[in-house]
């Protein structure tokens, strides 16, 4: 976790990274510097340095979809296990779109709406990039009506970006939530420790209280 409590800064360049080391918590197994080099070898394969083709090398066919089948299966939040499955959530989906245009010089931001997840053009912060939709583009009314269709009302200041470590935190709530649905007492375990050691996440007497058939 020293990715996640050092500065924010720091950790925006090595979210990727951040996000490998949550997913070898779950599996380990899983060798991060492998996974980095699979980030590298998708953003070599790439036509061009733009935003549309970055989209259609990742989302078209064959490519990585939104995992409607079963949304709250715990792999979908496993960064490297959404590339070997092709498959994953809003956020998982966003973060390899960013860090995949990072090394393209492709500036794109997180946003994290009621319920969703997408990603922001910072050149042209009009469009959105919805990544469990294959990688549909929206502008800000298109977010909006996705959001309402789930049942949820967006606000102007969910439109605000979001840093690494706020997705970090939403990442590990996904896999919270999954935990105390299944009842899975050794997920929910490190989840819950890595959530609060995450600066401004003050969960510890949920931790206690979540932990407690565990003593």
């Amino acid at each position: 976790m020293e990715l996640a409590t050092g500065p924010e800064r720091a950790l925006a360049f090595r979210l990727d990274e951040a996000a490998l080391c949550l997913a070898a918590c779950g599996d380990p197994d899983l060798h991060v510097g492998d996974a980095l080099c699979r980030l590298d070898d998708l953003a070599a394969v790439v036509p061009e340095p733009s935003l549309e083709s970055l989209i259609e090398t990742l989302f078209g066919p064959d490519g990585l979809q939104g995992d409607r089948d079963d949304y709250y299966d715990p792999r979908n939040s496993y960064l490297h296990a959404v590339l070997d499955r092709r498959r994953g959530i809003p956020i998982t989906l966003s973060v390899i779109l960013m860090e995949v245009g990072k090394r393209l010089d492709i500036e794109l931001v997180g946003v994290g709406l009621p319920g969703h997840f997408v990603v922001r053009d910072v050149e042209q912060p009009t469009r959105y990039v919805d990544c469990f939709g294959g990688g549909t583009i929206l502008d800000a009314d298109g977010c909006a009506r996705l959001v309402a269709a789930a049942g949820h009302r967006v606000g102007r200041n969910d439109f605000a970006p979001v840093g690494p470590r706020a997705i970090l935190a939403r990442m590990l709530g996904n896999l919270k939530g999954i935990a105390i649905q299944r009842k899975d007492l050794g997920l929910l375990q490190w989840v819950m420790a890595l959530r609060t050691a995450i600066p401004g996440v003050d969960e510890r007497a949920e931790f206690a209280r979540l932990m407690a058939p565990l003593n």
